[in-house]
């Protein structure tokens, strides 16, 4: 059976009510429906799921990243099952890469760096005295702050992949739009279905992400309960910051899943009397 039957969230955004003082709360909101989904042609991401070491062994990276211990509670409480029921069901799971060279001895990369071919060269703007003043500027007073900056580095530089998330087998590695798209063409994949971190930040702007990949015309979803954001000051006690994102993948993207709803679905379309 291909199809693949289970609930997702969706957001309507229409019709704004301009008789109402906030035109906007005229908008339909958070909606449920029930879509199917093809096991051919959609395959999961796992993006940016890092093992980021400790707090004690690297503080400052830590103390700009206040996400990671909501990372590292889904990457070991939720990462296990979701991936166990999707490699069981037989899905595509590729790996999204980056901020080191952890994946390059992966039979995955490999492949995808044979798929895409030679990246072309990127061209960059010449940084003038007045933008290396901004940057530095940004650096010291904006992120990661100039006494963090050392821990970050360090950080980076014994990157790995989480436990519970590193590649099996060959599954596809990809450090870049190019790769992933030449990994979802060779598997026939149309809609990925993003897990990792952070859905505002790297899920969204880093390649491989969902905007990257919406040059190739692939359905961008995601996992609500697979991912978390990076919070400020004023989101961080109702992590606004994530339903702002997850809202925006909803509007512009694709669907909000939820991996308890994708595991049973996922299960009992395996099983003998399915179908």
């Amino acid at each position: 059976m291909d199809t693949i039957s289970l609930p997702v969230e969706y957001y309507q955004q229409f019709d704004a009510d301009f008789e109402r003082d906030v035109p906007a709360e005229g908008y339909g909101g958070w909606q449920q429906a029930e879509v199917e989904i093809s096991r051919s042609h959609t395959g999961i991401v796992v993006m940016h799921a890092w093992n980021t070491g400790t707090r004690e062994g690297f503080p400052g990276w830590h103390r700009i990243a206040e996400y990671i211990p909501r990372a590292d509670r889904i990457c070991r409480e939720v990462m296990p099952k979701l991936l166990a029921a999707v490699r069981q069901a037989g899905l595509p799971v590729f790996h999204v890469v980056g901020g080191g060279d952890y994946y390059k001895d992966c039979p995955g990369y490999k492949r995808a760096v044979e798929l895409a071919g030679p990246a072309p060269e990127q061209p960059v703007v010449e940084a003038d005295p007045i933008l290396k003043q901004l940057q530095s500027f940004k650096r010291e007073h904006s992120n990661p702050g100039l006494h963090n900056a050392a821990d970050v580095s360090a950080g980076f530089a014994r990157l790995d992949f989480a436990p519970n998330t590193k590649p099996v087998g060959d599954e596809g590695v990809a450090e870049d739009g190019r790769q992933l798209f030449a990994l979802c063409r060779e598997a026939g994949v149309n809609h990925l279905i993003y897990s990792g971190f952070a859905i505002n930040m790297c899920l969204q702007n880093s390649p491989g992400g969902m905007i990257d990949m919406a040059r190739y015309g692939i359905m961008r979803s995601v996992l609500r309960d697979a991912v978390t954001a990076v919070e400020n000051k004023e989101t961080a006690e109702d992590e606004l910051a994530k339903e702002i994102a997850l809202w925006l993948v909803a509007v512009n993207a694709g669907f909000v899943f939820d991996v308890e709803a994708l595991v049973a679905a996922l299960t009992a379309s395996d099983s003998p009397t399915a179908g």
